[in-house]
């Protein structure tokens, strides 16, 4: 059973920096393009970055220079480094990724669990 584990959430002041992970667990076959999306209380889920199983990624342009996606594929992980951080990045940040389970199924898309980051002084 693929599962999506985020971690790395919490509470930190004004300008400081925070680093996600999330972990894909169960052993899948292949991991596709992978995603950080955020969502604040109130407001729709947003796309935040997005990098492909090569390595390309994909900004929301209001977070371009402050945000950093990357990945680690023999560790099926991905992470997201967020620098210079203001109130208005506190949401709970979710992993998104489309994957293969076996040689044989089709790429499904999965969510984790969320991670909340809240900015506050």
């Amino acid at each position: 059973q693929v599962q999506l584990v985020e971690s790395g959430g919490g509470l930190v002041q004004p300008g400081e920096s925070l680093r996600l992970s999330c972990v894909v667990s169960g052993s899948p076959f292949s991991i596709n393009d992978m995603a950080w999306y955020r969502q604040a209380p109130g407001k729709q889920r947003e796309l935040v970055a997005a990098i492909s199983s090569g390595g390309g990624t994909n900004y929301v342009d209001s977070l371009k220079g402050r945000f950093t996606i990357s990945r680690d594929n023999a560790k099926n992980t991905v992470y997201l480094r967020m620098n210079s951080l203001k109130p208005e990045d506190t949401a709970v940040y979710y992993c998104n990724a489309d994957i293969k389970e076996s040689y044989w199924a089709y790429a499904l898309n999965y969510w984790g669990q969320g991670t909340q980051v809240t900015v506050s002084s």
